[in-house]
């Protein structure tokens, strides 16, 4: 099957310094990558200073920026970014490489995700060690990161054999009706540090199998896990003697604007705020491109009076708490029937005070809350609480920064604040959680609505009535409507994507192919004689 391949030519913001926890020791002065404890850097192909372009070879122009570990506040190493030049460049060698990649047959396309999916699980656990420094997400959920693009690869290898169009009847004899789906070209994707490996994944495994090149621009404060997952991807194209059909450009917001405002970049994948997202929008809209908007989330959890309380208490943990609140899935908003209202405030607040000991940095075996991104997370984690109070509501956990090296605050649960409060309507990036009461499920449904975004919504019910109105046409507005589970945590088998300020996109499983392909109807005339639809004769003769 490679033997089509054969005759393809190859063509931050600073953050404070401080000293690291005990587990992590070492002087202050150097960077994590030259401590023998992160060894595993170097296992990744890393240095202490990293070219951040890639396109057929590595490069980087641009101003450097220090990528930080928000666990203690050190220096991991440096990525010299790419400037508008390169990216330029790298854009013209993109259309260049699709133009030969879209020649090449669909299953044999997914041979190479096939090898990527592979190189992926060699370097899964360093790479998810990375995932986890970077972004400060604990161990289990960095490794997990990295599985999802795994797992997204082996999808795809299956996609790439059965993805088509179809045959449709027609009206007048001797004429058939084709359906066909052809890639797009260039596929610019933005992703966002809370899930820095994981949406480039998605992203680019179905994007490779529908026959688009890739160019990635990753988030500024990860770094790291761009130029190391690019490299994975980098050797496998290089071993199979292709040319660049995925490439790196890491950058600066003037990076960001130009890739977007680019015409060759036919898709646009973002991932990122409601306002930036609205501008990529608007901006791709204008030179009539086509995108994918992946953007916040104002998720709720409602609780039935039906509901496994039990089950619901342990959803409600890993839903606030997982990436310690910084998931654009994270239930933000617990909706609960007055009739448990009380007695699941009590119980959730206890699990909370389980896991205080439990906090600490994110690459330590015992802990299940890391810190926070950066010094603005907790910044926004303060000024939610500090209006939550004015507006009366009562801190029923948490709701302090904790006083150690690195970006470390409480999860928070919040009471007693109305369900169209401003702070309640508003998405913060923290592990805070507003509770609320609830007189029936149809109230909880209508709340559930009212926030400007529609990414993920959850109802735990035992009541069958309750969880049918709960997915039908009067249910949840959210692209993800979830019955006994989580509001976080999605398969890669279903498509992500949310509705209203959301922004529309999906990307993953299902059918969400078909937003990295154009489609053309195709009427085949095999009777030998013209025939006009609807009857119509036109005819000089």
């Amino acid at each position: 099957m490679l033997a089509h391949l054969r005759n393809l030519s190859r063509l931050a913001l600073p953050r404070q310094l401080v000293t690291q926890s005990a587990s992590y020791s070492s002087a202050s002065s150097s960077f994590l990558i030259d401590q023998p404890e992160y060894s595993f850097l170097k296992e990744l192909g890393l240095e202490r200073e990293n070219p951040g372009v890639y396109s057929g070879q590595w490069q980087g122009r641009g101003p450097s920026i220090t990528s930080y570990d928000p666990g203690t506040g050190q220096p991991i190493a440096t990525v010299r970014q790419g400037n508008v030049q390169e990216l330029e460049q790298t854009i013209g060698l993109a259309v260049e490489a699709y133009k030969q990649w879209r020649q090449v047959p669909a299953p044999v396309r997914g041979e190479i995700v096939r090898q990527i999916g592979d190189e992926l699980r060699k370097y899964k656990e360093p790479l998810g060690k990375l995932v986890s420094l970077e972004v400060g997400k604990i161990y289990s959920e960095g490794q997990g990161e990295v599985q999802e693009f795994i797992d997204i690869c082996d999808y795809a290898v299956g996609l790439s054999r059965i993805y088509s169009g179809q045959l449709i009847n027609s009206e007048r004899a001797d004429h058939s009706i084709l359906e066909a789906w052809r890639p797009l070209g260039v596929v610019g994707v933005i992703s966002a540090y809370n899930f820095p490996n994981a949406v480039f994944g998605w992203n680019a495994a179905i994007a490779l199998t529908t026959g688009n090149s890739v160019l990635w621009k990753g988030a500024p404060s990860t770094p790291l896990v761009s130029v190391a997952t690019t490299k994975i991807v980098a050797d496998v194209l290089r071993r199979n003697n292709l040319p660049p059909v995925v490439s790196l450009c890491q950058g600066g917001t003037d990076v960001g604007q130009t890739l977007v405002a680019d015409k060759r970049v036919n898709l646009v994948s973002f991932t990122g705020s409601c306002q930036t997202g609205r501008d990529v929008g608007v901006e791709v809209q204008r030179r009539f491109g086509k995108v994918i908007l992946e953007l916040g989330g104002n998720n709720a959890l409602i609780i039935d009076e039906s509901a496994n309380v039990k089950m619901a208490l342990d959803a409600a943990l890993f839903g606030c708490i997982g990436t310690s609140g910084q998931r654009c899935t994270t239930t933000r908003r617990i909706i609960v029937h007055e009739k448990l209202h009380d007695q699941f405030v009590k119980a959730l607040v206890g699990k909370y005070k389980q896991l205080i000991p439990k906090i600490g940095h994110q690459l330590d075996a015992q802990t299940l809350v890391g810190p926070v991104h950066t010094q603005q997370n907790v910044e926004n984690y303060k000024t939610a609480i500090e209006e939550a109070k004015s507006l009366g509501g009562t801190v029923a956990f948490g709701g302090k920064v904790i006083q150690r090296d690195g970006f470390y605050v409480e999860p928070t649960v919040i009471t007693g604040l109305a369900h169209d409060a401003s702070v309640v309507h508003r998405e913060t990036f923290a592990p805070i959680v507003y509770i609320l009461k609830a007189k029936n499920v149809d109230q909880a449904i209508e709340w559930n609505n009212e926030v400007e975004q529609g990414l993920s919504s959850a109802i735990f019910t035992e009541n069958i009535g309750q969880a049918f109105k709960w997915i039908g046409a009067k249910g949840s507005d959210c692209g993800i409507v979830n019955i006994n589970t989580t509001t976080n945590g999605a398969e890669i088998g279903g498509a992500f994507g949310g509705e209203k300020a959301t922004g529309g996109g999906r990307e993953s499983g299902s059918d969400s192919w078909k937003q990295y392909c154009k489609r053309a109807t195709i009427t085949v005339n095999h009777s030998g004689e013209l025939a006009c639809a609807q009857g119509v004769v036109f005819n000089v003769e």
